[in-house]
């Protein structure tokens, strides 16, 4: 989980939109070298989530994926720090699309502790 700088107490997934012309993988990662300095590997499609942006308000489609990581993730770019939460610690502000969408389904698939 990584909190955008402009916005350092929301937490999110590491991504963002595709170039013009770029493959859904491309775009995965492109962004997770800009944004961790890491390149998934092996990604494994998991679900489109539909949810309301946290910054924006409006509607956004997320494509989400599983993958392991080529190496130590680090905050780059807008990446203001990252950790790696459960979404249950107390006083947690995680964007809507993770706490309603994302979470329930890592725990759905046993990745996460109910």
């Amino acid at each position: 989980m990584v909190s955008k700088k402009a916005a350092p107490g929301i937490f999110y997934l590491p991504g963002g939109k595709p170039d013009a012309g770029e493959e859904v993988l491309e775009t995965l990662a492109r962004e997770f070298e800009e944004e961790l300095g890491v390149r998934p590997l092996e990604p494994k499609f998991l679900a489109d989530v539909e949810a309301v942006a946290a910054l924006e308000g409006v509607p956004m489609r997320m494509t989400v994926f599983e993958a392991r990581l080529s190496g130590h993730p680090t905050p780059a770019a807008e990446l203001a720090h990252m950790r790696w939460v459960s979404g249950h610690e107390a006083g947690l502000d995680l964007a809507p699309a993770l706490r309603d969408h994302v979470l329930p389904l890592l725990r759905r698939r046993g990745v996460l502790a109910a």
